[in-house]
């Protein structure tokens, strides 16, 4: 579950989800929903598989969220579907999608992020983790 507030910097996102490795699947649609208009238009025709050492969470998941951000500003890619797992020596990665060409993809009206900055990350509470 996610939503987003504004924020100083573009665009805040809080992302709530029963375990990390879904809250890291979550933040990653967040992401994508706040560029297109609707995500279920986004089809998961290539896949991409990422691995991110690390040990510490939020760093993870902010390297996580600035990697696929420069896949779409790089490649043009939009992703839709995401499975991630995290353990204790970093993170591994699926995200499914298409080049933003592709028919049928408006984007957002809102103003598109082009960075990540990352705040008060990754905290377990008893309904979960929360970003």
């Amino acid at each position: 579950m996610y939503e987003t507030f504004d924020h100083t910097a573009d665009l805040g996102l809080r992302i709530r989800a029963a375990e990390l490795d879904s809250l890291f699947s979550e933040a990653a649609k967040a992401l994508f929903a706040t560029i297109v208009e609707d995500l279920s238009t986004v089809q998961p025709r290539q896949q991409i598989d990422l691995e991110i050492p690390g040990d510490e969470r939020d760093f993870l998941l902010f390297d996580w969220l600035k990697e696929l951000l420069y896949r779409f500003d790089s490649e043009h890619m939009l992703f839709s579907r995401f499975e991630v797992h995290v353990d204790a020596s970093g993170l591994k990665g699926t995200a499914w999608g298409n080049r933003s060409i592709a028919a049928g993809t408006r984007f957002s009206t809102r103003s598109r992020p082009s960075r990540i900055t990352g705040s008060a990350c990754s905290r377990p509470t008893t309904a979960g983790w929360r970003r």
